[in-house]
């Protein structure tokens, strides 16, 4: 991570479900404005260690810190610096593309000119200004994807968190997801994004850390790799392949 203060620090980070261990000591660091590509199978803790970075779940041990904050006795600062966007969009079907922002702008804490202004440009940016006044029940899955990416920009967040979100799209859809990542890291955003498309892994980011039975089972540059070494590498850590 070379001299970038680091935005995001875990140690020992461990989750239990009942007896079932998720996480398992789990440590690393995240530069401010780097991008991680999160791997490993379903199971694997992928989803488990995304909630608890944007604070949706506490830790059964271990430590998180982002931007300073330590967590959870600090969420709610941490929160105000994060964007989550799931594989599921989890948006208001009977609102507008509008009325789902200008919502959670209100949960965000912005004021009114603040969400109007902001919706605004962020439904430019996703490229659905002028689906603005449409039901998001009535969009596709690459819009609601869209409009869910727009729901996490809102606020301004230093970090986005992505979980698997090019899930279920069409090739257009994809590209355009892309795009907007792209823009992300173009504005020194921290990213943290979990995907089984490895062949899009190396094209979005340089690092990546791949996670095995709760562990972290490799931390390192993939920027030079091709998607048939890197599979090669998943399977031999986690035991089985992942979408090309």
């Amino acid at each position: 991570m070379g001299e970038k203060t680091p935005i995001i620090e875990v140690e020992n980070l461990s989750k239990t479900f009942g007896l079932l261990p998720v996480l398992r000591s789990v440590s690393f660091g995240v530069a401010r404005g780097e991008t991680i590509m999160l791997l490993g199978q379903n199971g694997g803790g992928k989803s488990t260690l995304l909630r608890l970075l944007a604070g949706l779940s506490k830790p059964t041990a271990g430590l998180i810190r982002i931007g300073g904050w330590q967590m959870p006795k600090e969420v709610m600062e941490v929160r105000r610096q994060i964007g989550l966007v799931s594989h599921q969009p989890l948006l208001y079907g009977n609102l507008s593309a509008r009325e789902n922002l200008d919502f959670f702008g209100k949960l965000y804490g912005l004021t009114k000119d603040e969400r109007v202004e902001g919706i605004g440009a962020v439904l430019d940016q996703v490229g659905l200004a002028k689906r603005a006044d449409s039901l998001a029940r009535d969009f596709s899955r690459g819009m609601q994807q869209r409009l869910s990416i727009a729901r996490a920009l809102l606020h301004q967040p230093e970090i986005l968190l992505l979980d698997e979100p090019f899930t279920g799209l069409d090739q257009a859809a994809a590209e355009t997801l892309e795009h907007l990542v792209l823009s992300a890291q173009r504005e020194e955003r921290t990213l943290i994004m979990t995907t089984h498309q490895l062949g899009r892994a190396p094209a979005l980011a340089r690092r990546a850390l791949i996670l095995s039975r709760g562990q972290i089972a490799f931390d390192g540059d993939i920027a030079t790799m091709s998607a048939a070494s890197l599979g090669e590498l998943y399977a031999s850590l986690c035991g089985g392949a992942a979408v090309a």
